[in-house]
């Protein structure tokens, strides 16, 4: 279904790329599927500009985008025990919206650590960056990660900073986002 224009069912909020800015896109807007990656899907509107539908508005392309998981991550049980390991996976389900690859992959997680916490628990520290500075979607792409490691069992707070130095670039990027974008 990629690449396809379809019509939006209804009014829609949705982010412009790469500004961040919050806009509604009246129903009947043609749009064209771009990337479809971590449960949000990237459209491009008539006149060229890039546009966030976000997972919980899917449903505005049509049936063929709705959620295909059974449960949204904020319903996913929060106690259990804790695995690092699933930080890491749902740190994977986050792309930014211009490349289809996740932001573990394209370098942009600086650190990532856990403490125990006292009460239970555990509290998740993140630092990550965007590819450029002036990019608008680093909050966008700060609050898919909160919102996705706040639903890993064990995870009882989760701070996310947006940092800037050391800058990112290209060589930040693995071996896998190097296959994914063809530079290899």
């Amino acid at each position: 279904m990629r690449g396809l224009q379809t019509p939006l069912a209804r009014d829609c909020e949705v982010t412009m790329i790469p500004s961040g800015e919050r806009v509604v896109v009246p129903a009947g807007t043609e749009v064209r599927v771009l990337q479809t990656l971590g449960g949000n899907v990237t459209v491009q509107g008539d006149y060229g500009q890039l546009m966030r539908i976000d997972e919980k508005d899917v449903e505005v392309l049509g049936e063929d985008y709705q959620k295909q998981d059974a449960k949204p991550a904020e319903e996913q049980p929060r106690s259990g025990e804790f695995d690092p390991e699933r930080v890491w996976e749902q740190l994977r389900t986050v792309y930014d919206p211009e490349i289809p690859v996740n932001i573990v992959e394209l370098g942009l997680v600086y650190e990532c650590k856990s403490t125990p916490l006292p009460e239970g628990g555990n509290k998740v520290e993140i630092h990550m960056t965007v590819t450029a500075p002036g990019c608008g979607m680093g909050p966008v792409l700060v609050e898919d990660v909160r919102s996705k490691v706040s639903g890993v069992p064990g995870v009882a707070e989760v701070d996310v900073q947006l940092v800037w130095d050391p800058p990112w670039d290209q060589s930040r990027m693995s071996d896998v986002a190097r296959l994914e974008l063809g530079w290899m």
